[in-house]
């Protein structure tokens, strides 16, 4: 803790990069984990039910799953958000860097966060562009439909779709110039997204989550734990 004290007084430029970890203290299920929701059991798996493919195929039910699964609008922001705002706010954090969907580190006071895979707050009609906010979507019934009949489809990454390019570019620039890079919650499982951290060049990489990750190696500092409790006992 100390080692990771001393790496973030030093650095000016840190990008945080980070999965379903960090939220998963706000009571938010992660995927991969012994209680994610890939070890629940469905009527289809979960990969199929978030795909494009489902969603075109299966609408009703795909709506079904991501109200009961996807929407959870009573949680709120933990320690590790609440530091990564307080660090933006002093010049220390230039940029979130996140896989999650939630929008808690946006409630927690984050300005510049990347959102690889969308926000279940942002929703829009597929035939005129209306925008609706997730308390809409988690109110609907069915197939939620726009005033004008459209169907209102959440701004998420579904599987079979393709990211962002403006975000994936902002997102690499971000890593490039980065003189401290942490890598937190994440098992870097989930691509495109998992490869953005290979344009980091610096010698200050930071990994924090509680199981092992592929990045563990290049690692400059490792960390098995809980994302929240490890930035929450620094006293920076």
């Amino acid at each position: 803790m100390e080692r990771l004290e001393k790496l973030i007084e030093e650095s000016r430029n840190i990008v945080f990069f980070g999965g379903a970890g960090v939220s998963t203290e706000s009571g938010i299920p992660d995927f991969r984990s012994v209680d994610g929701l890939y070890r629940q059991k469905f009527k289809y798996p979960p990969e199929t039910m978030l795909s494009h493919d489902f969603f075109a195929a299966h609408t009703a039910e795909f709506f079904d799953f991501y109200r009961a699964k996807m929407l959870c609008l009573s949680a709120r922001p933990n320690a590790a958000h609440l530091t990564l705002a307080r660090w933006e706010k002093a010049g220390l954090v230039r940029a979130v860097i996140t896989q999650n969907i939630d929008g808690l580190h946006q409630m927690a006071g984050s300005q510049n966060v990347l959102e690889l895979h969308g926000s279940v707050h942002r929703n829009h009609c597929l035939q005129c562009g209306k925008n609706y906010d997730a308390e809409w979507m988690l109110e609907s019934r069915g197939v939620p439909q726009c005033s004008c009949g459209g169907v209102v489809k959440p701004d998420v990454v579904l599987y079979g779709e393709s990211l962002d390019n403006g975000t994936l570019t902002a997102s690499v620039k971000a890593i490039f110039e980065a003189d401290a890079l942490i890598i937190a919650g994440t098992s870097l499982a989930v691509y495109p997204a998992a490869s953005l951290i290979d344009a980091y060049r610096g010698d200050r990489l930071i990994v924090i989550n509680r199981s092992p990750t592929p990045a563990d190696h290049r690692a400059n500092l490792l960390i098995q734990g809980s994302v929240g409790e490890v930035l929450a006992a620094l006293h920076v």
